[in-house]
């Protein structure tokens, strides 16, 4: 009987065999393995698994990187020529499996060889004079890179882009659509790609007409490479120029000029945006491969229109609106099959319904995103073409997963990113959501916005920053608002809270917020906000002032507003002798808090208890909130001050149940840091 030791090994030998024959193919797989092995494709699996502990898709992988490192080695060819000659049809893809399986890029082979030959020799003669002179000049090196260090410090480029609007260098103005749609493309082939940051058009086309530097523009946008162009048409010849710029030394890393007939464009928009992926090493996986080789119709002339539409739909008045759809129309004519268009055809009528309280054209948009979505379900316009309609129609929640999807397939998308962080904000509440989309959001679109936008923004990230106790990044962010707009008392006010995180002292607070009060005077928000500081300091008398004019205004404009602290302004108008109105207020509390959906109910129904004295059922309710565990930072800032709290504050349940609300929330807050220095937010 064979030695079954030796039947294993002659198996995987021959697989080997057979895999090293079509090394350079990159389709080959595990079908095409079990077919040439003669098995079902589940057999060929079990038993490369118990053989080898690995997939046979990870088996094959490594073969062809035991090949590339073999060619590496004989330092015959590039790693662009030895990924394509194992299989690797994208080179920053193959870059990304060699690193991950050996430990360093393809590009350190021979470095590595050579380095290893020489620690050989060192170890066979060591020389004990060169070691401490080697120690000596290492010590030397550290202190002089202390004293000086940016004299030798190397700063590794984050992997962020921006195409800035290509030049028609045609004299025919008419042509401009195309030379635009050839920006765009490229664009929207680069966003598609998850490890690379990609600016919004809308910030790029902020700089048509710049007269600002390469490093100017880098520091405004945060961006570390420019794509510039200019191209183009003539007949069926389409010329294009494409430079590669590195912001932080304004050095052109790479330049090319394109001559290609009209009837391929689809391919030069795919080479272009591959060779620049390449010239910055950004992996590219499979399936954002897949996405960019995509041929959005066969029809040139369809394309043409199509082009012309999307040029006017991102002029974004009323009047473009209309024009680019009569050209998504007649590019439909052409081709009833192009997604895009009919994408393109759903997006603008929800763009013209935004512009009204009446929606006209909900129906249109349905049918244009189903019939979208219908002929390519992973394309991102069609996803996001059927989450506006949900939107248009008032049936927000339905959004959702097709705005996650399109992120999915397009994850620098400015207009996914900044949807989902308003929704998050305004129809399902998430502030861990809202963050994360929000710090993408302002990463690739805050250029394209006024600087009173801009102020709210920054604004918007800061309060929910501060939510999740990132008092630090808080105030950083809130400053950024004020730089842009130092009229935005909103942003003044939120900053007077986020100091008070950082040094809670009560006194210092209300000048800060009284000072904002004095610059308008009408503005209720804060001025209750002041009215809730002298609660909290006991300072019923200053309390009863502002309150009193924040309820008198309220009634007076028949207001239903700040429900919420009508406990608090109940029990000072207590304090104040106003013992009817004090009834009323507190009652009214009472019942907002029992019809209450927010996980902030029990919170408000322990403070409603503890204040009439029922301290049985005010440690009941606070034990109920203890189970939640995403809650905002000023529970913990004020809830333990507050004098609605005085009757429980001094129990050992009430501080054990307080020790455990503070222990979860720091808790929550360390896991959305991990989370956000995972995705490079933080």
């Amino acid at each position: 009987m064979p030695d079954s030791q030796f039947i294993e090994n002659d198996f995987l030998n021959q697989i080997a065999e057979i895999i090293s024959e079509n090394i350079s193919n990159e389709r080959f797989g595990v079908s095409e393995l079990a077919r040439e092995v003669g098995m079902s494709r589940s057999n060929l699996l079990r038993k490369v698994k118990s053989l080898t502990k690995l997939s046979v898709s990870q088996y094959i992988s490594q073969l062809r990187l035991k090949h590339a490192m073999e060619m590496l080695k004989q330092n015959s060819y590039t790693v662009s020529e030895v990924s394509y000659k194992v299989g690797f049809n994208s080179t920053s893809y193959f870059i990304k499996c060699f690193r991950e399986y050996y430990g360093y890029p393809p590009g350190e082979v021979g470095n590595r060889e050579i380095t290893k030959k020489t620690e050989v020799k060192t170890r066979k003669k060591p020389n004990i004079i060169v070691l401490v002179s080697s120690l000596f000049i290492v010590v030397l090196m550290a202190v002089l890179f202390v004293l000086k260090p940016f004299s030798t410090k190397i700063i590794e480029l984050e992997k962020s882009i921006v195409v800035l609007p290509f030049i028609n260098d045609s004299n025919d103005s008419t042509n401009v659509y195309i030379i635009n749609g050839l920006m765009e493309s490229i664009l929207t082939n680069l966003q598609k790609i998850e490890d690379l940051k990609v600016i919004s058009r809308t910030s790029a086309e902020k700089y048509r007409n710049h007269s600002k530097t390469i490093t100017e523009i880098a520091k405004e946008l945060n961006v570390s490479y420019f794509v510039e162009g200019s191209g183009q048409k003539i007949g069926d010849q389409i010329m294009l120029n494409i430079q590669l710029i590195e912001a932080q030394t304004d050095k052109h890393l790479w330049a090319q000029q394109y001559k290609r007939e009209a009837k391929d464009i689809f391919n030069l928009q795919q080479e272009i945006a591959k060779n620049i992926a390449d010239k910055i090493e950004v992996i590219i996986t499979p399936e954002e491969k897949e996405q960019i080789n995509k041929i959005p119709t066969e029809d040139l002339v369809a394309y043409d229109y199509f082009l012309k539409g999307l040029d006017l739909m991102h002029k974004g008045n009323y009047e473009s609106l209309e024009e680019g759809i009569t050209w998504f129309q007649k590019a439909i004519n052409r081709d009833n099959k192009f997604a895009r268009a009919h994408a393109g055809l759903a997006i603008s009528y929800f763009f013209l319904d935004a512009m009204f309280a009446e929606k006209k054209y909900s129906e249109m948009i349905n049918n244009y995103a189903d019939k979208a979505l219908l002929l390519d379900s992973k394309l991102p316009q069609s996803l996001i073409a059927k989450a506006l309609y949900f939107i248009n129609n008032g049936e927000n929640v339905l959004a959702l997963p097709y705005l996650e999807k399109a992120l999915e397939y397009n994850p620098n998308s400015a207009l996914v990113i900044n949807i989902l962080s308003d929704f998050y904000v305004r129809y399902i509440p998430n502030t861990e959501k809202y963050l994360e989309y929000a710090l993408k959001g302002i990463r690739l679109d805050i250029a394209a916005n006024d600087s009173v936008t801009a102020s709210f923004i920054y604004l918007h990230i800061s309060n929910a920053f501060i939510q999740s106790g990132f008092v630090n990044e808080a105030e950083k962010y809130i400053n950024k608002s004020l730089e842009y707009d130092p009229n935005n008392l909103y942003s003044e006010y939120v900053k007077a809270f986020i100091l008070y995180a950082k040094n809670p002292d009560l006194s210092q607070i209300r000048e800060r917020l009284i000072a904002t009060l004095n610059k308008d005077t009408s503005r209720l928000d804060v001025l209750q906000e002041v009215g809730k500081i002298c609660y909290f300091m006991r300072d019923y008398d200053n309390a009863y002032k502002y309150y009193k004019r924040f309820v008198d205004t309220k009634e007076e404009q028949n207001l239903d507003i700040y429900r919420v602290e009508n406990s608090k302004i109940g029990a000072v108008y207590k304090k104040a002798g106003q013992l009817q109105k004090a009834e009323n207020l507190l009652a009214d509390f009472k019942e907002y808090a029992e019809n209450e959906k927010s996980i902030y109910k029990p919170l408000n129904l322990a403070m409603s208890f503890s204040h009439s004295g029922d301290t049985i059922n005010a440690l009941k309710q606070l034990e109920f909130f203890s189970k939640e565990t995403n809650y905002h930072y000023w529970i913990l800032l004020f809830f333990e001050i507050d004098p609605l709290m005085d009757n429980v504050r001094d129990l050992p349940e009430f501080k054990k149940i307080l020790a455990e609300i503070e222990s979860k929330f720091w808790e929550n807050h360390e896991r959305i840091k991990a989370t956000l220095q995972k995705k490079k937010l933080l």
